[in-house]
């Protein structure tokens, strides 16, 4: 998978600069973002500008969608449309160590308030309407993530009051390094641009950023509008002076001003960020069902329109806006968001102790939903055997582990038995394995006993569990030390019996992790599937 080839490390666009374009946003960002004001209450009462951010990056999953999959009958026939795309190309001005690419795609979605140009010059406060108009910040950050076969596909929502150790960084303006710093997440998008976010994204989570989405006011507006509107369902009405919106009960057809008014909505229901977020989610999935619609599709006059309009919308990094394969492939599953296969997942927090009006990410279950998105982990299917028939299906729940630490780092057995019975293993022992030469054990391994005639299913199991994963090989190895082991977590009753094969595992040097496929319940509470935002009235 590539990132980034650039063809040059300037930043360019096919088509004409127009007002509003990334070249005048980069002239005019000179001057600096606008000084951000302090968020109060942000959990309790939100703001905003967290709904206005978080709604503009999920909205361009649409336009890139739609864009595509108009394509897919007739590339030839849109592709001066593509031409219409923002391009902008950051790869030289990512200077931190990049995560290793599995294979899995991965899309940074990002809004930018700019204020930069007609179409964006008349959002914001009036602080944002001054000489520093030209600057730009971010409330939201989200990566849609593909599995590697592009089956699955997922959003995850950083809230942009999190606080979080930013990495070094090259100032956007200038291109001077500057250094770490403890401050709100979207602080590296602010002084850092794109370059900024993606390290201090892939610095945190480990997950490999592929490309970017980046979309502003105008943008937005332009795609509900080349749609038609989008159709929402209210509990109760709205009248909301600063959102400049009024909305009776029930259903609403909203144009692309209202809806730029409906996604900054403070005012409504319990007026928490964690609703707001729920009513994005929730219009998000409208816009992509209107967008991915037969009546939109097989309309060459609407569907031109719209990509027209897409194109002109959103801005990408060159190796996305010209691999047309991998637009398709995120165009495919997006389409997808209309049905249970797409999640929607905010990453757990709770209130920072410094600051009760910002988050800090909750651990170790943060940890974990990574963990789960860098393995793109699902427990392994189980091949047919030799003979041609099927193996028995097994669940972690039904393998029993011994656990033995083969390399010189004390307490590494321990460590990593918690995190098998954390997915659900049953460790029975811990010990050490001791190598011929006293040093660690260069490759982790997994044994079974030579007698067990289903030994290697079960060992398989246990192998496509662990990072890297180990072959699993027939016979036991003999533990220098052994002792029961006493789980430190709650462990859930399973079905492991005495007729399991008892299971080794050895620690390696090479060992990385368990790969997480059982979720914390603070990731499970926080996520939503498509299907779920149908025929609901918020």
């Amino acid at each position: 998978m590539s990132d980034y080839r650039s063809v040059s490390t300037q930043d360019r666009r096919v088509a004409p600069p127009q007002p509003g374009s990334r070249m005048a946003r980069r002239q005019a960002a000179a001057a600096g973002p606008p000084e951000e004001p302090p968020t109060r209450g942000h959990r309790v009462k939100g703001d905003n500008g967290g709904g206005k951010m978080r709604m503009l990056a999920w909205v361009s999953i649409a336009a890139t969608s739609v864009m595509v999959i108009g394509s897919l009958t007739g590339y030839t026939l849109y592709r001066d449309a593509f031409g219409n795309i923002n391009q902008k190309s950051v790869k030289a001005d990512i200077i931190t160590p990049r995560p290793e690419d599995k294979g899995a795609l991965n899309v940074l979605l990002v809004g930018s308030d700019t204020r930069a140009g007609e179409g964006n010059a008349r959002y914001g406060q009036e602080l944002a309407r001054t000489a520093d108009a030209g600057g730009k910040r971010t409330d939201t950050i989200i990566v849609l993530h593909l599995s590697p076969n592009r089956d699955r596909a997922q959003l995850i929502s950083f809230p942009r009051d999190s606080m979080v150790q930013i990495p070094k960084c090259k100032n956007e303006s200038t291109k001077q390094e500057m250094p770490p710093q403890r401050a709100m997440i979207n602080s590296a998008y602010n002084s850092g641009g794109i370059a900024c976010t993606i390290s201090t994204i892939e610095t945190l989570t480990g997950i490999r950023v592929n490309h970017f989405v980046e979309i502003d006011f105008s943008g937005f507006k332009n795609i509900v509008d080349a749609l038609g509107g989008i159709e929402i369902c209210l509990k109760s009405g709205v009248n909301d002076k600063k959102a400049k919106l009024v909305l009776p009960p029930g259903k609403s057809l909203l144009d692309g001003e209202m809806a730029l008014g409906y996604v900054r909505l403070r005012n409504y229901g319990d007026g928490s960020d964690i609703q707001r977020i729920k009513r994005q989610q929730n219009f998000l999935s409208k816009v992509v069902a209107k967008a991915t619609s037969t009546d939109l599709l097989t309309s060459p006059g609407k569907l031109t329109g719209f990509i027209k309009a897409a194109a002109g919308s959103v801005t990408m990094d060159p190796e996305l806006a010209n691999d047309p394969e991998q637009l398709i492939e995120i165009a495919t599953s997006a389409k997808e968001l209309t049905t249970g296969d797409v999640k929607f997942t905010t990453i757990p927090w709770i209130p920072d102790p410094e600051d009760k009006n910002r988050v800090v990410w909750k651990q170790p279950d943060a940890s974990e939903l990574f963990n789960s998105i860098v393995n793109d982990t699902e427990i392994p299917k189980i091949s047919p055997s030799e003979s041609g028939k099927p193996k028995v299906t097994i669940k972690p729940d039904q393998v029993q582990v011994q656990v033995l630490n083969g390399t010189t780092t004390a307490g590494k057995a321990r460590e990593v038995a918690d995190l098998l019975t954390k997915q659900g293993f049953k460790v029975t022992e811990l010990g050490n394995f001791q190598t011929a030469d006293g040093q660690s054990l260069a490759a982790t391994e997994v044994r079974y006993p030579k007698t067990a005639a289903t030994g290697a299913d079960y060992a398989g199991v246990l192998a496509g569990q662990v990072t890297p994963k180990p072959d699993a090989k027939a016979g036991k190895a003999k533990a220098a030390t052994s002792e029961p082991y006493s789980a430190a977590t709650t462990v859930p009753a399973g079905t492991a019996t005495k007729k399991a094969p008892v299971i080794q595992l050895i620690v390696g040097a090479d060992f990385e992790t368990v790969k997480v496929t059982k979720l914390p319940d603070s990731v499970e509470k926080s996520t939503t599937t498509a299907s779920e935002q149908k025929s609901v009235c918020v």
